[in-house]
């Protein structure tokens, strides 16, 4: 008879060699195994690298917001601080945000996504840009250890601007 601790090795190494087997990346790292899960939900394809897109829909590339908060959200960290404020539009709108077409947000509760919503990527800027214009204001200012720009777009933000899909 296995063990509940044999067992999780057991799935640990299946799940993980699945997903090297089929070119998805290591799922447990960061938040891969729930991008894995939404691309399949929504049936895109799975992006094989981490940087980047985290899959391809009808569109091409998406990006994916997951959480495991009460509430849906979508956090977008670690951007790259330009030297200019239209510089920085500029990196979003070509580079960061803007290059995936879609944006797909999911909310999940143990291992089952509870709620799943879609924004074009042109609704996620505008939602941003001002959050992130403050940021960059203060960032020239102080000059903080970790130059990098986050802003969150808010549950009240998805449900106003988004296409719930489950």
């Amino acid at each position: 008879m296995t063990t509940d601790e044999e067992r999780y090795i057991e799935l640990f190494e299946e799940m993980y060699n699945l997903c090297i087997d089929n070119e998805w990346g290591d799922p447990f790292s960061y938040a891969r195994s729930r991008e894995i899960h939404m691309a399949i939900t929504m049936k895109h394809a799975i992006a094989s690298t981490y940087s980047g897109e985290d899959a391809i829909d009808q569109d091409g590339g998406a990006e994916y917001k997951s959480t495991i908060q009460k509430n849906i959200c979508g956090a977008y960290n670690g951007i790259s601080v330009q030297p200019t404020w239209d510089e920085q539009v500029n990196y979003l709108r070509a580079e960061k945000l803007g290059k995936y077409p879609n944006h797909y947000f999911a909310r999940f509760e143990g291992g089952k996504i509870v709620e799943l919503w879609k924004l074009d990527c042109e609704t996620v800027i505008c939602l941003l840009l001002p959050k992130l214009k403050k940021q960059y204001d203060r960032f020239k200012v102080s000059r903080p250890k970790d130059p990098r720009l986050g802003a969150t777009i808010s549950k009240t933000e998805i449900y106003n601007h988004g296409t719930q899909l489950l």
